[in-house]
């Protein structure tokens, strides 16, 4: 009888743990979808002039148009496309009409166009603010001698540059032969769903496994 006390109590403390899992999983579903659906909102929205000091917490994927100079100058960051296509991220110094000097995401190049120059001077740019979530311990270091990055570091490129620490991605083309890469979101990861699964999932094997043990420990009669 104690036997059975203890796997009933076990086996009843982990299917309400494996359950509770699923259901905070599908809470965070529900959540990183209206969340999605306020940025998607948000990178859509009427572009602003640009806010006097841009806070991540605030203003991060909102809407903006400048006018200004593409100065010369810029980095390159390593990318691959979606269509697997290999080259670089044109980050250059924008100065707007207001004197203010920012960084601007032209878009991307392919390889072979690195050592190319790019038209730069007057532009009128629409795009979005973004402080991007990129590199990790494993991310190398740029490649100062070649003018390669890995990830786009806001403090790292406007050190460079001379600029605020402020990013606008275009949502357009600003030259020929370079691809507008606009901020969307998808990368941003919404796997909450697949999560629930699993714990259901194992919810359902860890009470089939305890209703088993349960059935094997039950009292033999004799006879």
């Amino acid at each position: 009888m104690r036997r059975l006390i203890f796997l009933s109590l076990v086996g009843g403390l982990g299917l309400a743990a494996l359950v509770s899992l699923g259901v905070w999983q599908i809470q965070r579903l529900a959540w990183k979808g209206e969340l999605l659906q306020t940025i998607e909102t948000r990178i859509a929205a009427a572009p602003v002039a640009l806010p006097d000091a841009p806070s991540e917490t605030t203003d991060r994927y909102r809407a903006v148009r400048v006018n200004g100079q593409i100065e010369p100058g810029e980095l390159h960051v390593f990318w691959v496309t979606k269509a697997a296509e290999t080259g670089y991220r044109v980050i250059a110094p924008f100065v707007t009409e207001d004197g203010r000097r920012v960084l601007l995401d032209r878009g991307f190049i392919p390889s072979a166009a690195k050592a190319e120059d790019r038209p730069i001077g007057g532009a009128t740019v629409t795009g979005n603010l973004l402080w991007p979530d990129e590199g990790d311990w494993t991310t190398p270091e740029p490649d100062t001698a070649a003018n390669i990055l890995y990830a786009r570091d806001i403090a790292y490129m406007s050190d460079k540059l001379g600029t605020e620490p402020v990013l606008i991605v275009a949502r357009d083309s600003t030259a020929a032969g370079i691809s507008a890469q606009p901020v969307t979101t998808a990368g941003i990861q919404n796997n909450h769903l697949q999560y629930a699964i699993t714990w259901f999932s194992l919810a359902l094997i860890w009470a089939a496994m305890t209703t088993y043990f349960l059935w094997r420990s039950r009292p033999k009669s004799e006879g």
